[in-house]
């Protein structure tokens, strides 16, 4: 190899590599990891997630905590000068889902936030989590303390019936509700559990030892209720309950308001500022953004992928970031951006797909309603 040539990306294996392949899992390069994108088949998989309950391979996601010299004592502060949350009125076991911000107010990462009884616990993109410890470290007061949980794997159990299946081998997880966690053990493992997700269905996340995820693993998938699903299902899941994946639709040239993201920017926040790039995104909230991010359904059956130009009658209005075909709804629908003019539901627009305009339609999101167990629900 010359001297100039690209070095090969080293590709790290999950916790639960060896449980994949034995589950008949197709692997592909995904984050720097070996991930399965797929078991029996996507569409399958997806569906029995909307029916039942999916499990879910997560662990290449950072997990982080961040604490003081007294357990939470100025984290929420400092984590409110780096990002648009209310940290500061966060309960308790309580989660929410914000954004780190460049300083013009464009995305860095969109994570989730619990605060706990002695730290703050972040569960960050596993693409961006070498970049986002590296911003936290350069930009959090010294005397806080952030680690990298390294050693935990991350395991999502999704669906309508994964509260029956976790709550028979984790007794106590069925009094969650939506962004809620706490501390529970799962055959004798410790674990901490958030009912949460990124489908769109009730579930939870479980954050466990690494060394115990084959075991705790393979007795949540010998629930009558599970199957493994793979990374296919959780992209075209998370397309029909609306859900934006970082680097595809949010990134630094997206700011909140652009991104349809009002509740991740509290009242107080817009009010009080004090985050980066408040100005521009305040304005944004206040004015209006030049352009939004809409859902469309196409007509026929052919999907429209990242990067297709989205039209206006004559007028190149937009891209999509974010298309396939829906197996819930059995059409072509997407995600992507276009001038605010043309956001207007139920406005005709058209795609341009292999040459070809498709005719499309601007919808509503969710494509598929979301079905979280809330509290009081």
């Amino acid at each position: 190899m010359s001297d100039d040539a690209e070095p090969e990306e080293i590709i790290q294996t999950l916790p639960l590599d060896r449980w994949h392949h034995a589950q008949g899992a197709r692997m592909v390069p995904f984050a720097g990891y070996s991930m399965p994108i797929q078991y029996e088949g996507i569409i399958a998989e997806h569906l029995w997630a909307r029916e039942s309950a999916g499990l879910f391979d997560v662990s290449h996601m950072g997990q982080l905590l961040i604490r003081g010299e007294h357990g939470t004592d100025g984290v929420d502060t400092a984590l409110e000068a780096l990002m648009p949350g209310d940290f500061t009125g966060l309960g308790v076991d309580r989660m929410r889902y914000s954004l780190l911000l460049d300083d013009e107010g464009g995305i860095l990462d969109d994570l989730m936030v619990t605060r706990r009884t002695g730290d703050f616990y972040l569960v960050v993109n596993g693409a961006t989590k070498a970049d986002d410890i590296a911003h936290l470290h350069e930009y959090l007061p010294e005397e806080l303390i952030l680690n990298h949980l390294d050693d935990q794997a991350l395991l999502a159990l999704q669906g309508p019936k994964a509260v029956d299946a976790l709550a028979r081998i984790c007794p106590g997880v069925d009094m969650l509700v939506f962004m809620t966690a706490g501390a529970f053990e799962i055959a004798g493992v410790p674990v901490w559990v958030s009912r949460s997700g990124y489908t769109g269905e009730d579930g939870f996340e479980i954050s466990l030892p690494a060394a115990d995820a084959e075991q705790v693993a393979a007795l949540i998938a010998a629930q009558p209720e599970v199957r493994p699903i793979g990374l296919g299902a959780r992209d075209s899941l998370r397309l029909e309950a609306g859900l934006p994946l970082y680097g595809h639709d949010l990134d630094t040239t997206t700011d909140a308001a652009e991104a349809g993201l009002g509740f991740a920017v509290p009242k107080r926040r817009r009010a009080e500022g004090g985050f980066p790039g408040a100005t521009r995104t305040v304005r944004h909230f206040n004015e209006g953004a030049s352009r939004k991010r809409i859902g469309l359904i196409l007509a026929g059956r052919l999907p429209a992928r990242e990067g297709a130009a989205i039209f206006d009658g004559d007028d190149q209005v937009g891209t999509v970031t974010s298309g396939g075909f829906s197996p819930s709804l059995q059409v072509p629908i997407a995600m992507g951006y276009v001038a605010a003019a043309s956001a207007t539901l139920n406005r005709p627009l058209q795609i341009e797909v292999r040459g070809k305009r498709l005719d499309a339609t601007v919808a509503p999101m969710p494509f598929v309603p979301h079905r979280y167990v809330r509290q009081g629900s």
